[in-house]
Parts: structure tokens; C-alpha cells; sequence
């Protein structure tokens, strides 16, 4: 979700925002869901916001909480599971913060708040060719939602991620949605990985026009998923990506094409590619691969090399995603052909994207590799200038 900055704000979803802070703010009680996407058109005011200008010292657990000068932050985890029966099903849960100012509420009431927490949760059920998505706002008071770094905590409702140990790689996520539910629990494989130049990742050539991205790209995850009228046993692997930071697409920047991918011989690739109005790509686009020991590389845009094979037209936005893609990285040896699950992995909430589970096969260090993964894909069914 980019997971770059995987997110989200055009000027409609600004304005959809600035609705919703109305409603949050004046009731007690959780908000609805929204039933139909939402308009916003209000320009983005940075005041008094700090931006991501340099490489910064990261503490854990502490890093994993929010970080209320920075206007925007999100905690997303993705996945790939399989059933005792070999069902495959892919899953989303990601948390999102929008500071309407810096710092934290100034006034003295449990109902005081200056932050919008919303959360998509999806599920990707294979066997069935189907994809449900659902979202929720609510305000960061009153304990509706928000997020915590000693111990780590995100929430949001009844929607959790809570740490299992004390550095929060070791994690339990818990959200329902009408019949659709998982319950499950996620060890970190590897090290916490810093992306960009030790964790700041830039959007753009613009000096602060960045953020600061971490992810746990390997976790074993175990638990339950209810579908269908049945609680299923699952195990499978996971992907966690936290980013905070005041930025937005450069002006020339439309949307963003992000993959992370871990392939069965123990390295994962997390790659990001910001098109252009020209048809081009931000020179700062790349990636990361992260090596079976936990050892990490920098990619940069002329290291990787990401061709479109097919394509796919979703009938409700008309929006024209691609559908398959040829990953080659020559000096890293590897060559991957990545497919979706199913192809209508769309998110059609306050504003449309598409995230959704992948396979893939080829090569790697010269011998077959398949894998799993997740890819998300803005500014196809709508302009994402202006995300934050």
C-alpha cells in the first residue's frame, strides 16, 4: 500500500476526509461505514508538520507507535495462506493515520481528538473466485482507535494487531467483517528491514518529499479465517510495511505500482515504481532485496526492469489495471513472471485501488524459484496527484 506513501490521498479523498472528520468529531460513537466513495476536493495543509528529510535512528518497540508529527502513517500487513486442504486465500489488514494537526490533542477530554484512524480489511478467497473488502473510520479518542509503540498496539474498533513479545515482531490480528473473520498470529522470520537510505524513502526529487518505510518482510503466521460458514484452519506467511511521513506524489507523479514478493528460496523482494503523466517513471523508484540471511540491498530504478504482459478492465470503474508482469533483475540474477490469484483484487472504498495476492515463477541465483506475494496499484480508476 506504495505501501508508499501504501497511500492515499487525492484532492477528492481530501475533501471525503474533511466530511468524515465532522462526523467523527461530533459523535461518540463509532462512525458508519461509508457506503459510496467518497469526494474530496480541499487542498492539503502541511502546517506545522515535519517532513522526512534525513536518515533517522530507529528504537523498538518505541518506532512501531505513531508518530503524531507526521501527518500521515500506516500499519500494513498482507499475506498468503493456504487451508489443510491446500485452499489458497490472501488477506489484507492495514491501519491508517491522518493528523489534522501536529501533536497530540490539546485540550483535556477522552473525547478530545486531532487524528482520523481509518482501516481496510480484505480477503482474497481463491477456491470461491472472490474478493471482500470493507472499511472504517474513527476518531483517535475515547479509546475508538489508535496506535501504541511500548507495547506495541494498533487498532482500531475490534479491529487489532497487539504484540506477543516485547519488540513487536511476534504479533496477534484480529478483525471481522460480517461472516468473513481472521484470527491470527505472526512471527518475524528476519530482522526488521530499513528501506531507501537507512528507512527514508523517497517520493520524489523534492527535498523532504519522502518517508520513512519499514517492513517485516517474512513472518510465519498461523491461525483461523472464517468464510463461507467455515472456520478455517490456515498457515502461511505474511508481509508487515510501517510508513510515516508528511509527502505526496511529485507533481509530475499520477500513481504507484508496489510488489512484495518472497520467493522460495528465502529472499523477498519489495519493489515501487511512481508513474508519470509522460508515461515515465520517478528516477527515485526501486526496491530492496532482502537476502535468505537477512542481509539487505538497495535497488534503484536502472536495477530492475518491470514489463506489463497483460491486462485486465474492472467493470465497475473501468479502471484498465496490468495483470502480469515480467520482473527482471539482471545483476541480482533473478527473473520472475507474477501473476494474480484471481484478477478482480479491486478495493472499490473512499478512494480505488487494487491490492491483491500474487504467484510467481522463474529464477533466482540460476536455479526455479516460485513464491507469493502482494501488489498494490493506485491512479488507474482515478488520479492520484495529491496523495499523501
Amino acid at each position: 500500500m506504495l505501501k508508499q506513501f501504501s497511500l492515499l490521498k487525492t484532492r477528492r479523498v481530501l475533501e471525503t476526509l474533511r466530511v468524515l472528520i465532522v462526523i467523527i468529531l461530533t459523535s461518540c460513537a463509532p462512525s458508519p461505514i461509508p457506503q459510496q466513495p467518497l469526494n474530496f476536493s480541499a487542498p492539503n495543509d502541511t502546517t506545522g508538520f515535519a517532513r522526512a528529510i534525513e536518515p533517522r535512528q530507529f528504537k523498538f518497540p518505541e518506532d512501531h507507535g505513531a508518530h503524531f508529527e507526521y501527518q500521515t502513517e500506516w500499519w500494513y500487513y498482507t499475506g498468503n495462506l493456504q487451508t489443510d486442504k491446500g485452499e489458497h486465500i490472501g488477506y489484507q489488514l492495514t491501519f491508517f493515520r491522518r493528523g489534522l494537526t501536529t501533536g497530540r490533542p490539546t485540550r483535556e477530554s477522552a473525547f478530545a481528538a486531532n487524528q482520523v484512524y481509518f482501516a481496510h480489511f480484505a480477503i482474497t478467497d481463491v477456491s470461491g473466485d472472490k474478493h471482500s473488502f470493507a472499511e472504517r473510520f474513527s476518531r483517535g479518542a475515547a479509546g475508538l482507535a489508535g496506535a501504541t509503540g511500548s507495547p506495541y498496539s494498533v487498532w482500531l474498533e475490534d479491529w487489532r494487531v497487539e504484540s506477543l513479545n516485547a519488540d513487536g515482531s511476534n504479533v496477534r490480528l484480529k478483525a471481522k467483517n460480517g461472516d468473513v473473520e481472521i484470527d491470527l498470529t505472526l512471527k518475524s522470520a528476519k530482522p526488521i528491514v530499513a528501506h531507501g537510505d537507512r528507512g527514508l524513502s523517497p517520493k520524489s526529487e523534492e527535498a523532504g518529499n519522502a518517508s520513512y518505510y519499514l517492513s517485516y518482510t517474512r513472518m510465519i503466521t498461523d491461525g483461523s479465517v472464517t468464510l463461507r460458514g467455515q472456520t478455517l484452519k490456515v498457515k502461511g506467511e505474511s508481509w508487515f510495511d510501517h510508513e510515516f511521513s508528511t509527502s505526496a506524489l511529485g507533481k509530475n507523479g499520477i500513481g504507484w505500482d508496489w510488489f512484495s514478493l518472497q520467493l522460495s528460496d528465502g529472499r523477498e523482494l519489495m519493489l515501487f515504481q511512481i508513474r508519470t503523466k509522460d508515461g515515465g517513471i520517478e528516477t527515485v523508484s526501486g526496491g530492496t532485496l532482502v537476502e535468505k540471511d537477512g542481509s539487505v540491498k538497495r535497488l534503484t530504478a536502472s536495477d530492475v526492469k518491470i514489463e506489463v504482459l497483460e491486462k485486465w478492465t474492472s467493470r465497475q470503474t473501468k479502471g484498465e489495471y496490468p495483470s502480469k508482469w515480467r520482473i527482471s533483475i539482471p545483476q541480482s540474477q533473478i527473473t520472475l513472471d507474477v501473476a494474480p490469484y484471481i484478477k478482480s483484487q479491486e478495493m472499490r472504498l473512499s478512494f480505488v485501488y487494487w491490492e491483491g495476492a500474487v504467484k510467481m515463477s522463474g529464477t533466482s541465483n540460476g536455479a526455479s524459484v516460485t513464491g507469493n506475494g502482494y501488489i498494490e496499484m493506485t491512479g488507474y480508476a482515478g488520479s492520484m496527484q495529491g496523495v499523501f
